[in-house]
């Protein structure tokens, strides 16, 4: 059995038509897949939701089992590179768990 994996992306369309997230959520699957992980969940930051996915993702991680992160790229976090890192480090740090970026260097 594969070890299960999270994912983590921000949507920034509003229009529900879009199909941005379907498509970030299948290339997520297709990376996990080859990198030995089954996609368990994906927490997606969304405009017309007002409940944070990071914090609600945090708290999955510090309860749950699942000890990976995967994310498309570090732009989901921020745009900032200094907020992106500060991100990345308090998901490593607060729960213990590994990122992994699609695009960009493996963690």
């Amino acid at each position: 059995m594969r070890p299960a994996i999270y994912g983590y992306m921000r949507v920034v369309s509003d229009d529900e038509t879009d199909n941005e997230a379907e498509r970030i959520r299948h290339e997520l699957a297709e990376y996990a897949a080859r990198e030995g992980f089954t996609l368990e969940d994906v927490f997606t930051e969304n405009v017309r939701c007002a409940e944070s996915a990071f914090y609600t993702m945090l708290d999955a991680l510090k309860r749950g089992e699942v000890k990976d992160v995967i994310v498309p790229s570090l732009w989901h976090f921020a745009r900032l590179p200094g907020l992106q890192e500060a991100m990345k480090q308090h998901i490593e740090l607060e729960t213990g768990a590994r990122l992994w970026v699609v695009q960009g260097k493996r963690r």
